[in-house]
């Protein structure tokens, strides 16, 4: 969750692995689908994504053994498709589309292809972007270019920081100097030499 984007297959990989799971609890009632091989090992996705994918079609769709679910996960070209019968519970928790509206949030950020939705009678069907080498590439050198300016903006306080505290230093170590020179040798006045330094 911590990385930026994924290889389609580590998350294929992971989304069996949740699919298992989701296979124990419901048996008979759930279905899945997985591409058999990833052509490209540089293609990309958000991470996590799938799963709160996977996760959405069971929290919003109605899994029985009289109406089981079917899962179709398939790459379709520059896109990962994930398609659902569409089964719509008559009842749905609340913060529905959470899940869904953050994953076109977190694609809005690194790339401006767009999720796509697609829904008929049957089928409920979202694609995501699989990004390239190139596109991530691209964002690593805009994440350098941003933390270049955060390290700026450090560099800078750190400079402030540095100065405010010599002149606080100034503005107390003088007056105490000043208070000693006129109080034990007032006849010599030698503060100035260590004002002026």
């Amino acid at each position: 969750k911590d990385k930026e984007l994924v290889s389609v297959e580590e998350e294929l990989a992971f989304a069996k692995t949740y699919m298992n799971l989701l296979k124990m609890r419901f048996e008979n009632s759930l279905f899945y689908e997985l591409p058999a091989t990833n052509s490209n090992p540089e293609a990309k996705v958000v991470p996590l994504s799938l799963q709160l994918l996977l996760e959405n079609t069971v929290k919003h769709n109605v899994v029985s053994e009289q109406r089981p679910l079917h899962i179709r996960i398939t790459i379709e070209g520059d896109y990962l498709a994930i398609q659902n019968d569409y089964q719509k519970k008559e009842v749905l928790q609340d913060r529905q589309g959470v899940g869904l509206q953050n994953i076109i949030n977190r694609y809005g950020i690194i790339t401006n292809r767009k999720v796509l939705i697609e829904q008929n009678e049957k089928t409920f069907t979202v694609k995501i972007p699989i990004l390239t080498k190139q596109i991530s590439v691209m964002e690593t050198s805009t994440n350098y270019s941003e933390n270049s300016a955060y390290y700026r903006a450090k560099k800078r306080v750190e400079e402030l920081k540095g100065f405010y505290g010599n002149l606080i230093s100034y503005c107390c170590v003088i007056p105490l100097l000043i208070f000693i020179n006129l109080t034990y040798s007032p006849q010599f006045q030698w503060f100035w030499f260590s004002a002026a330094g």
